[in-house]
């Protein structure tokens, strides 16, 4: 017997709390263990300020692939560096609140007990193809847990705003740039 739509379980409210409990206690615990063992270090990375030396592998491996359309071969290593810039100073300008939760994401995506069951990625960033870098995305994109899907969103929005922000992504898209303003 096959069972029908209506047979297949559905999430209570007591279920969907205490998924986001589970999830809300997870994600202290693993940003309590970064920065006990030190991987959590709060000091920027030389030269930025805001990202730190553990995000910078992180994001030099996934912005690439997430800036795949939008760059060419040849440009998308000065790219990959003028969207991690970008981002730099817009982390640099959100509340504490708000980086410390930017900072958890990261945490979570570079210390190596979370990435692997998390992101599937279970070595080092810089070693990941692109093609392992689009399964992660894709399957964080399409989870059934709202905190990855969260996750996926939050990282695509603050690499696209980095990009986009920049006027050598301007002519990819069509945008002509802000008008000019006489006096």
């Amino acid at each position: 017997m096959n069972p029908s739509l209506t047979d297949t379980p559905t999430l209570s409210r007591r279920g969907l709390l205490q998924l986001s409990f589970g999830a809300s206690a997870f994600l202290v615990t693993v940003g309590l263990g970064a920065s006990l063992s030190g991987c959590s270090s709060g000091e920027p990375a030389r030269g930025l300020a805001a990202l730190r030396d553990s995000d910078l592998p992180f994001l030099r491996a996934v912005i690439p692939v997430m800036l795949d359309g939008a760059t060419t071969a040849g440009t998308r290593l000065v790219a990959t560096d003028a969207t991690l810039q970008s981002l730099d100073r817009g982390l640099a300008h959100l509340s504490p609140a708000m980086l410390k939760l930017t900072r958890q994401l990261f945490d979570v995506l570079t210390l190596g007990v979370t990435r692997g069951p998390l992101t599937g990625i279970w070595g080092a960033w810089e070693n990941a193809s692109a093609d392992d870098i689009r399964q992660f995305l894709s399957r964080w994109e399409n989870s059934s847990l709202s905190l990855l899907r969260q996750g996926h969103g939050s990282l695509l929005q603050m690499v696209m705003m980095a990009w986009y922000s920049r006027p050598e992504s301007w002519a990819h898209c069509g945008y002509p740039g802000p008008p000019l303003i006489s006096s």
